[in-house]
């Protein structure tokens, strides 16, 4: 076998990050967008030693556990990578995942792990959709096909995977809403009509750079976010007036200025051009402000699956002190106060602590007291003589993990009950191999926020050793 060798290939099973994976003679071939079961025709673009990579070029004979795809971008847009996988499949292949991740990346093969909790809802469940301006459309193989003549040079929709300069022309979109989808495509043609300029990502130059919109879930508010490169108030108040008349729904409208070269949705100022400035929405009892630079669970039912898996593997009793790291604008603590004695959430970014502060107030809970600080600083033994040694510990930290000195810190508190949610299986069980000898991995429960996708949220129950 050598690098363009095209191959005829019996998919095996899923593997990391979606892909799909056989063996020749022993020797590992990943074919992205294959499914298990299929026999593919695929050529070998990359080639290692322990390892070839192939692209998919025909199915001679699909595999059981295919579907059609919803959506005409489907395998040119990043976004939904499964959806040509039946739920039941993807569901399967996430839990296997997360044992594998106990397994290869933890160590531990005597893990208990749960069939991952789907969701209701498998299309239209996100709150929030980033969708990105650019002067360079990259073009699907069926409009190439067609040879009609598109104008490249303005695009709005989503990048394709592993190109920062290039985007897809969205004209359909089943991940947030079809009113989304809609609000999409008139933004689009409102600008071009008035020749607003997409943000040319390698020369810097242009107006446009980023749509956010976020909907609440149990409440009508909508918040639409323009990121543009610099401020211009005659446009606002022209595209605010645009937008009361054509689209009502929208509650509150803001423009963020990001005049700097990082391709990010955040800037260094922010103008409420109409409305409170945020919006609200509820998870379980509670209600949450959610600002525009505010992290909030992006499918909000499953959030609440995670949150009541999350709690009921604390088992929690009205004297408990807990521990919530990585809280964010304090939603899990929010969650679980009227459950104990207190909370105390520590978070990094100081806008969500004042967040979480206000979001304590307007719920009516006392019983919580939110830390600023990096955790590798502030979560130490001065922290715990101040607030109190905890009777439960919750983690829900960054995709990369915990830090090694808050892991070693863990293992000293030892706290009784230990509740560890992750977006990143591998970096869970890698933590927590390093605390084998405190706690007792006694449960995880895999809940899938993100039908159609690779990604899982985990939740692990531990307690400590005697």
């Amino acid at each position: 076998m050598k690098k363009g060798s095209i191959l005829t290939l019996d998919i095996e099973k899923f593997a990391d990050r979606g892909k799909s994976l056989t063996r020749l003679d022993g020797y590992v071939i990943f074919v992205p967008g294959a499914v298990p079961g299929d026999r593919v025709k695929a050529r070998v673009f990359r080639k290692r030693k322990k390892f070839a990579e192939a692209a998919l070029l025909k199915v001679i004979e699909p595999s059981p556990l295919r579907t059609e795809a919803k959506c005409s971008y489907f395998g040119t847009c990043g976004g939904c990578k499964w959806q040509h996988v039946t739920y039941e499949a993807q569901l399967d292949a996430k839990t296997q995942s997360v044992k594998e991740s106990f397994e290869h990346a933890g160590g531990r093969s005597d893990v208990t792990v749960h069939p991952a909790l789907g969701a209701d809802d498998t299309f239209y469940y996100r709150n929030k959709m980033e969708f990105s301006f650019s002067a360079g459309r990259w073009l699907t193989p069926a409009e190439i096909k067609s040879g009609e003549d598109f104008n490249t040079s303005f695009a709005l929709g989503l990048h394709v995977p592993g190109n920062f300069a290039k985007v897809l022309d969205l004209h359909e979109c089943h991940l947030q809403s079809e009113w989304s989808a809609s609000f999409v495509n008139a933004m689009r043609a409102y600008s071009l009509e008035r020749d607003w300029k997409a943000w040319h990502p390698r020369k810097h130059t242009g107006f446009l750079r980023h749509l956010v919109i976020r909907q609440a879930t149990h409440t009508e508010e909508v918040m639409v976010n323009l990121v543009t490169s610099h401020y211009d108030e005659e446009r606002m108040q022209e595209l605010a007036a645009w937008i009361q008349e054509t689209a009502p729904g929208v509650t509150t409208f803001i423009n963020t200025i990001n005049s700097g070269v990082a391709q990010t949705a955040f800037g260094e100022e922010m103008h409420v051009v109409f409305g409170p400035g945020v919006i609200h929405d509820r998870i379980g009892d509670h209600t949450f402000e959610i600002a525009s630079n505010a992290f909030f669970q992006t499918n909000t039912r499953q959030a609440e699956t995670l949150y009541r898996v999350a709690a009921e593997y604390a088992n929690f009793t009205p004297d408990d002190l807990v521990y919530d790291l990585y809280c964010g604008a304090g939603t899990i603590s929010l969650y679980v106060a009227p459950n104990v004695k207190h909370v105390v959430g520590v978070e990094l970014v100081e806008e969500a602590v004042q967040n979480a502060r206000r979001n304590a107030e307007a719920n009516g809970i006392s019983n919580v007291t939110f830390e600023t600080g990096d955790m590798m600083k502030l979560f130490n033994d001065d922290f715990i003589a101040k607030h109190g040694k905890p009777d439960v510990l919750i983690v829900d930290p960054p995709r990369a993990g915990l830090h090694p000195k808050v892991v070693r810190q863990i293992g000293e508190l030892a706290p009784e009950r230990f509740v560890y949610v992750s977006c990143n299986p591998q970096s869970q069980a890698k933590d927590l191999s390093y605390l084998t000898d405190q706690f007792e991995v006694v449960q995880v429960q895999p809940v899938d926020l993100f039908p159609h996708t690779h990604h899982i949220e985990s939740v692990a129950q531990l307690k400590l050793r005697t």
